[in-house]
């Protein structure tokens, strides 16, 4: 069927796909583990430690259980400005007072 059929779920795991096809050196991931059933996100966990062996990942998300699955480092875009962190737990503290939670 014409891509232009296809639900914005499945154009995003069409784009998964694809993307994890070719080899970089560094992929853009931007909240695609958070999209389909649970099978889909048991296979992007799996292709993920896959490509975390040779490649890096920078992943874009408001997941916080997905940043520490993934992450070993994280920044956090608040007013304008990135900061990097070394540690995910202070970036996820910074990023719930840039956002007003406080927990």
């Amino acid at each position: 069927m014409p891509v232009n059929t296809y639900s914005a779920g499945m154009r995003a795991r069409l784009a998964f796909g694809a993307c994890l096809a070719i080899d970089f050196d560094t992929y853009l991931i931007d909240e695609v583990t958070e999209i389909g059933d649970e099978r889909f996100r048991r296979k992007c966990a799996l292709a993920f430690r896959e490509r975390m062996r040779c490649s890096d990942i920078i992943l874009v998300t408001h997941n916080t259980r997905t940043i520490r699955q993934y992450c070993e480092r994280a920044a956090v875009l608040a007013n304008g400005e990135l900061r990097l962190y070394d540690d995910v737990a202070s970036a996820l503290d910074a990023y719930r007072r840039s956002v007003g939670v406080i927990e």
